[in-house]
C-alpha cells in the first residue's frame, strides 16, 4: 500500500489585431513572436473555473498563502532560451490566470471579495467564463482578526462543494471545470468521491474536467527510512502532514456508506477512483519529473524523496490509474514549478477546451531476444505540437521515466498495446497559410519522437560490456497531419517517419491518400503506421504505432 509525506477586473491583456492576408498565423508561432498563438474560442460556450491551491505548511505557511488574493494561480516565469547569435534572452510566462485572461476571454471577478461577490448577485446574472479561487485557507489564518481554525481538509472538499454549487447557480453553468495544484487536486477527489456520493448526487453532474497539477493522488513517500518517515509522519501529524498518509487518505476519500472503519482495507489504493464515481477521461494528471529544481528546505525534500519525483511526489504517485496524464520536466513548484510553466498551461487549456483527443499507441509488438537474455528495453517518448515553444510531453531516462518495454512470450498477443501518449488538439486552432496564399492549411501538425534504448542487466546490476551509452538502437519522429472532421465527415491523417521527410520538416507538406479508417465508430477515427523497416528487427515485422482520434464533448 503506497505510503504517503510531511511536506506538503485584473490585468486585462489587448488581443492583437488578426494577421493581414498573406501573414503566418496558426499553430506556428511568427518568427518575431516568442509566445504561442492565442487560440480563439467561443467564450459563450465556455464553463467557470475554480483553482484550488496546494498545501502551505503550518500556520506561517498558511499565513503566507492568505496574503496572495489569488492563492498563487497569478504566479509566472521567467527563463533563458538562446537566440540565434547564442546570447540569451528572456521567455516570460505570464501566469496561467494572465492567459485565461488574455488568450481565452475568461473574466477574473473579485470586487473585494469573490465569495460575496457571488452571494450578493442574482441567479444566472454572472457571467460563465470566469475564474474563482477556493481560499479554503482563510478561516485557518492567524491575520484576519479571528482565532483560526484547525486546516481540515474534509471541511475543505465539504465549501468546495457549497462553492461550486453557489458558481453554478449564479452563472447558470451546467456544471464546472476543477484546476488544482498538489493538495488541491486531494481536495477536489475528497468532494468527488465522498463529499457528492454522501449527499446522493453525481460528481459528473457538477464537474465537467478535473485537471491536476503534480497531485500526490497516491500519497507522498520518502525514498529513505525504509518507511520509518512516513510511519513517524502519521502518527505525529505535524501540521497536519498525514493527510498524505494512507489512514487519513481513506477517510476523507471514502463515502460513508462505504467506510467500514477508519482503518483502509489492505487491497485499498489511494490513487485510484472507483468505478462509476467520475468518468477517468475528463481527469488529466500532470506529472513532474524535475526534482532538482526542487529547492524546499534546501533540497532536502527532493533528495529525501528521491530522483524519480518532482522534488515532493514520486512519479507513480502522481496520477489516477486511467487517467489522462503527461510528463513535463518541471520541478512540484518554485520557479521551474508546473503550475507557473508554459508546459503546464497548454497542456491544461488543450484539455479543458480542445475538441480532438489524441492517443497513440505501440501495437504489433514483439520484442527481440529471448525472455532470460537479461536485456532491459526502454523507450524515449516526446509529443509536441506544431508552433509551441515547448514539449506537451516527455518520459525520458535521464528523468527516470521511460516506457518500460516488457519481453513477450510467443503464447501472448502482440496486439496488446503499450500506451505512448494522450494528447488534445483544437479544430478551431489558426493554422500557417499555404505558401503564396492567404489559405490556412488545412491540417493540425503533431509530432512524436520515439527513442529506443537497451541495457544488459545481470542480478539487479547492469553490465556495460557491450554498452554505448547514450547511444539508441533505433530512433526516429513521427509526424502526424490531422484534417479534422466537420460534423459531417470523420478526421483524415496521414502521418510520415522524419527519416522518409527529404529537406527540412518545416517546409513539408502531406500528400498522398490519408490512412485507411479501421475503426468504423461514429466519431472516431483509427489508423495505423507501420514502424520503419530499419525498426523491423527489433520491435517486430508487425510493430506500428496506432492512432485514434476522437471528438469531445
Amino acid at each position: 500500500m503506497p505510503r504517503t509525506s510531511l511536506i506538503g477586473r485584473l490585468f486585462g491583456r489587448r488581443r492583437r489585431p488578426a494577421a493581414p492576408a498573406g501573414a503566418r498565423s496558426g499553430e506556428e508561432s511568427r518568427p518575431d513572436d516568442a509566445r504561442p498563438p492565442a487560440i480563439q474560442w467561443n467564450s459563450a460556450s465556455k464553463l467557470p473555473i475554480v483553482y484550488v491551491r496546494g498545501y502551505a505548511g503550518g500556520t506561517s505557511g498558511i499565513d503566507r498563502a492568505v496574503d496572495d488574493p489569488l492563492y498563487g494561480f497569478n504566479e509566472g516565469s521567467v527563463h533563458v532560451r538562446v537566440g540565434n547569435s547564442s546570447d540569451p534572452i528572456l521567455y516570460q510566462f505570464e501566469s496561467p490566470l494572465l492567459r485565461l485572461i488574455g488568450d481565452d476571454g475568461y473574466r477574473l471577478i473579485v470586487e473585494g471579495s469573490q465569495l460575496a461577490y457571488l452571494q450578493e448577485r442574482p441567479d444566472g446574472k454572472v457571467p460563465q467564463a470566469t475564474i474563482w479561487v477556493h481560499r479554503f485557507y482563510d478561516v485557518s489564518a492567524s491575520t484576519l482578526g479571528r482565532k483560526p481554525d484547525d486546516f481540515s481538509i474534509e471541511k475543505a472538499a465539504e465549501d468546495l462543494y457549497e462553492l461550486v454549487q453557489l458558481i453554478r447557480r449564479k452563472t447558470g453553468a451546467p456544471r464546472v471545470h476543477l484546476v488544482a495544484h498538489s493538495m488541491g487536486g486531494l481536495i477536489c477527489r475528497s468532494m468527488i468521491q465522498r463529499v457528492v456520493p454522501d449527499r446522493g448526487e453525481r460528481a459528473e453532474d457538477l464537474v465537467a474536467r478535473l485537471f491536476t497539477y503534480g497531485t500526490p493522488h497516491g500519497g507522498i513517500e520518502f525514498a529513505v527510512g525504509g518507511g520509518l518517515v512516513e510511519e513517524l509522519r502519521d502518527f505525529f501529524d505535524v501540521n497536519g502532514a498525514a493527510i498524505f498518509g494512507p489512514e487519513r487518505m481513506y477517510q476523507y476519500l471514502t463515502p460513508r456508506s462505504a467506510r467500514r472503519s477508519d482503518e483502509p482495507p489492505a487491497d485499498w489504493e489511494p490513487a485510484e477512483m472507483p468505478d462509476g464515481v467520475f468518468p477517468l477521461e475528463r481527469v488529466f494528471c500532470l506529472v513532474g519529473t524535475n526534482p532538482e529544481d526542487y529547492d524546499v528546505a534546501l533540497g532536502a525534500s527532493a533528495k529525501a524523496v528521491g530522483a524519480r519525483s518532482d522534488g515532493l511526489v514520486q512519479i507513480d504517485n502522481a496520477y489516477v490509474p486511467g487517467a489522462r496524464r503527461a510528463f513535463v520536466h518541471r520541478s512540484h513548484s518554485g520557479r521551474y514549478g508546473m503550475v507557473n510553466s508554459e508546459e503546464g498551461y497548454q497542456n491544461l487549456r488543450r484539455f479543458l477546451f480542445g475538441d480532438l483527443a489524441v492517443i497513440a499507441e505501440l501495437g504489433g509488438l514483439r520484442v527481440r531476444g529471448t525472455k532470460d537474455d537479461e536485456l532491459v528495453w526502454q523507450l524515449e517518448t516526446q509529443m509536441s505540437i506544431r508552433g509551441l515553444p515547448i514539449l506537451m510531453h516527455e518520459q525520458t531516462t535521464a528523468h527516470h521515466c521511460p516506457v518500460q518495454i516488457e519481453w513477450r512470450p510467443a503464447e501472448d498477443t502482440a496486439d496488446r498495446p503499450v500506451p505512448l501518449v494522450t494528447t488534445f488538439l483544437s479544430s478551431a486552432a489558426p493554422r500557417p497559410v499555404e505558401p503564396g496564399t492567404a489559405t490556412p492549411v488545412p491540417t493540425l501538425r503533431h509530432a512524436l519522437r520515439l527513442r529506443l534504448i537497451s541495457i544488459r542487466e545481470r542480478g539487479g546490476v547492469f553490465s556495460f560490456d557491450d554498452h554505448l551509452e547514450q547511444t539508441a538502437d533505433w530512433e526516429d519522429t513521427l509526424v502526424v497531419d490531422i484534417e479534422p472532421g466537420d460534423g459531417s465527415a470523420p478526421p483524415r491523417a496521414r502521418a510520415t517517419w522524419n527519416s522518409l521527410i527529404p529537406g527540412a520538416l518545416r517546409d513539408w507538406q502531406p500528400d498522398g491518400p490519408p490512412l485507411a479508417d479501421l475503426d468504423l465508430t461514429p466519431g472516431r477515427w483509427r489508423g495505423r503506421i507501420p514502424v520503419p523497416d530499419t525498426a523491423k528487427p527489433i520491435l517486430g515485422p508487425d510493430a506500428a504505432v496506432v492512432l485514434t482520434v476522437s471528438g469531445r464533448t
